[in-house]
């Protein structure tokens, strides 16, 4: 065999193996996790079946509802699925005993607990939401089918909590021991990844090769992955105590990357403004300090960031920093001799301050992540934690929805005497909590009525076709196995989940046998339509009543996101810069995956939050310039240019408020006064960015109005909408 085809045929098993490595990390992963929900699944019934639990199906559910393909995230969705079920239980039995056989007055007050759970699942997004879920649908699976028999809600309620108790644990154990995924490691990956994505387009913006698409893009990705992380934090809490030790800074490395990010789209957008207007002539004089920049950052674009690079990468910032006010200097000194107008100045000046700023926070970044590589650091003690806005109209939204949807529902049932209607009520709860925490809930539930759909036609071949021949487990969970298969396989796929999630679980409510197997028909096919029926009513109830995916709603997060402003203005300065930060991009996070499939709402949004994070951002270090100010007379709180900045606050409070033309220009108006009378104060020392506190007020304030003037901004597109 000659060399040729040796080398050919390395190549071809080198190929292979590469193959089977992306397949291994992609679909590998999910049919990893199809593996462990079936084994989980299997035994959790089987132990119900021995210890003669009432309901082995009950504990079967949990799995399918517990299991997800990081143990993190199995970790901490048990947690809360067992606080859910304790809550909701006590609930129950504490309305049961409140309201024996009243069921006029019960269904009233089970339909309030499954709205404000509702609520409270909308609000308290990720896995704290899932509590609520549980605490809403439990209490409704235990009273709803003892309503006649109230003495027999406790040991219901026993009954219950041992069920899922016993499916948590196994999933727990199986997730844990066989082929474990760590959230843990998921959250270094993304870690290690974000920076490298985001040098690239720093470097790209700074040369002006930033195309708008991409940068809104690249935007929308680094806002996901600020939330995202911080629920994956919360998950890695659960499972990995190294990284629980590093908690506070990984608190702080999110929030410093959000602030790098602000800093950056700052400087962005005035480079960019200056470049569009022309003439050239001040790009020319800042570029060489950003270039500096760019050739310092270049070899980290693209690729991971590990703790001995950020190590290297702080070393090398502080080496620039050092630098910058010689360099800064220098390149003033040399374009005063081109005789530029006050105005262009000033642009030169802003430009600086926002390049040393976005510098000095990408530095503390670089030192948070370095210090990741040790079990103790100093940089650990961070009491500013990430602060999440969610509406409280879009929580009250998702309660009535709920309330009214079960209240509905379980009247028909007790005015019809539907022998099938209790199923119908207990099922639209439980539907109503699981779509209450997502984006579009009449997707969802019209997605899960289909799985029941293909359920139900599947479970009654099964129940009398199949069942009554079969001896024995194995063979049991043979009939099951290519149905769980299906589910768990949709449930992995996002775009699919409800369909997935269908037909698992209420596949299993109408068809999985329980320990005493009764075969019939009549009551089979009048649960189904009743599991349908609730279905369809909570997706109707989710295109009808207060829709979270409609105009209202985009409006109401836009004021809510423009009102970010006036937190900026009048919040407690202590912990304000990160507050703002993680508010404003929770705020605009949950709005642009409402208006999924919306491009032109979503390019809406995303112009507000460029704009008010800007103005926000400024804002906040006028405020910090003027607390830390030295005692002098130039700076007392009684001088014109205070007084003038408090007007100017004034001034942009009414305008994100209420954006129109008359107080976009009373907003401009009161900035020009601002600026001009910080120009006419002296001060006891030069005027250079780096020693002047005016100066530094004087270069935000000019930022803040070109902002303003910003032709992309929705500010400056003619009158706008009152809210």
């Amino acid at each position: 065999m000659n060399a040729a085809s040796l080398t050919l045929r390395w190549l071809q098993s080198l190929e292979w193996r590469r193959g089977l490595f992306t397949w291994a990390r992609t679909d590998g992963v999910t049919w990893v996790y199809i593996f462990k929900v079936l084994l989980a699944a299997f035994v959790t019934l089987w132990l119900a079946m021995r210890l003669e639990l009432p309901q082995p199906r009950t504990a079967m559910i949990t799995v399918f509802i517990v299991m997800q393909p990081q143990s993190g995230h199995v970790f901490a969705k048990s947690f809360y699925r067992v606080l859910g079920t304790l809550a909701g239980s006590a609930m129950m039995v504490a309305l049961i005993a409140i309201f024996p056989q009243n069921t006029e007055l019960f269904l009233p007050s089970l339909a309030l607990w499954v709205g404000l759970c509702s609520a409270g699942a909308m609000r308290y997004r990720t896995f704290r939401a899932y509590g609520f879920v549980l605490a809403g649908y439990t209490a409704a699976m235990i009273g709803l089918p003892v309503l006649q028999h109230p003495d027999q809600a406790f040991m219901l309620a026993v009954w219950r909590v041992l069920e899922i108790a016993l499916g948590i644990l196994v999933s727990t154990f199986v997730s844990a021991a066989i082929l474990p995924q760590s959230a843990s490691a998921a959250m270094r990956n993304a870690l290690y990844q974000r920076f490298g994505v985001f040098a690239a387009v720093v470097i790209e913006a700074l040369r002006g090769n930033s195309q708008h698409d991409r940068f809104e893009t690249s935007n929308v990705r680094f806002i996901a992955e600020a939330v995202g992380l911080e629920s994956l934090r919360n998950v890695t809490a659960f499972e990995d105590p190294h990284m629980r030790r590093r908690s506070g800074r990984l608190v702080r490395m999110n929030s410093e990357f959000m602030a790098i990010s602000t800093r950056f789209n700052a400087l962005h957008r005035l480079l960019e403004r200056l470049r569009a207007r022309g003439p050239a002539r001040i790009v020319e004089a800042v570029e060489p300090g950003l270039e500096t920049l760019v050739q310092l950052l270049e070899p980290y674009a693209g690729r991971l960031l590990t703790d001995a690079d950020a190590l290297r990468l702080t070393l090398e910032l502080a080496a620039y920093k050092d630098g910058l006010q010689a360099q800064v200097r220098s390149l003033r000194a040399a374009y005063l001799q081109t005789l530029p107008s006050e105005a262009d100045l000033l642009d030169f000046h802003t430009a600086f301050e926002l390049l040393y700023r976005f510098i000095d926070e990408l530095y503390s970044y670089a030192q948070t992540h370095a210090s990741l590589a040790a079990h103790n650091h100093e940089r650990e003690q961070w009491d500013e934690p990430y602060v999440a806005q969610t509406s409280w109209l879009v929580s009250l939204a998702a309660g009535l929805r709920a309330s009214l949807v079960l209240l509905m529902l379980g009247s028909y049932w007790l005015l019809s005497d539907w022998p099938s209607g209790a199923m119908m009520t207990l099922i639209a709860s439980v539907t109503v909590g699981l779509s209450a925490a997502s984006p579009n809930p009449k997707r969802m539930a019209f997605q899960m009525a289909c799985g029941t759909l293909l359920g139900a036609f599947v479970g009654f071949f099964d129940t009398f076709f199949v069942f009554p021949w079969i001896d024995g487990f194995p063979l049991l969970c043979m009939v099951l196995a290519p149905v769980f298969v299906l589910g768990a396989y949709l449930a992995a796929r996002p775009a699919y989940a409800g369909y997935g999630i269908g037909l698992l679980v209420f596949f299993a409510i109408g068809s999985v046998p329980n320990n005493l197997t009764v075969y019939d028909p009549y009551t089979y096919v009048n649960d189904y339509l009743g599991m349908l029926l609730g279905m369809l009513v909570c997706a109707a109830a989710g295109a009808i009543i207060l829709p979270p995916n409609s105009r209202w709603l985009w409006n109401r997060l836009e004021r809510e996101l423009r009102e970010q402003v006036l937190f900026a203005i009048g919040g407690r300065l202590r912990g304000l810069g990160p507050a703002f930060e993680s508010r404003t991009r929770d705020l605009l996070h949950q709005a642009y995956g409402l208006a999924a499939g919306k491009p032109q709402v979503q390019g809406e949004l995303m112009r507000w939050m460029f704009v008010v994070s800007e103005v926000g951002h400024a804002i906040i270090e006028l405020r910090k310039e003027q607390a830390t100010a030295p005692v002098h007379p130039a700076y007392a709180e009684s001088q014109p240019w205070r007084q003038a900045i408090r007007v100017m606050g004034r001034a942009l409070a009414r305008l994100f408020l209420q954006p129109n033309a008359s107080n976009h220009e009373r907003a401009l108006v009161a900035v020009d006064h601002a600026i001009s009378r910080v120009q006419a104060t002296d001060e006891p020392f030069a005027r250079h960015f780096d020693t002047s506190v005016l100066r530094r007020v004087q270069s935000y304030l000019h930022f803040i109005r070109s902002s303003l003037l910003d032709p992309q901004s929705p500010l400056a597109q003619g009158p706008q909408h009152a809210p």
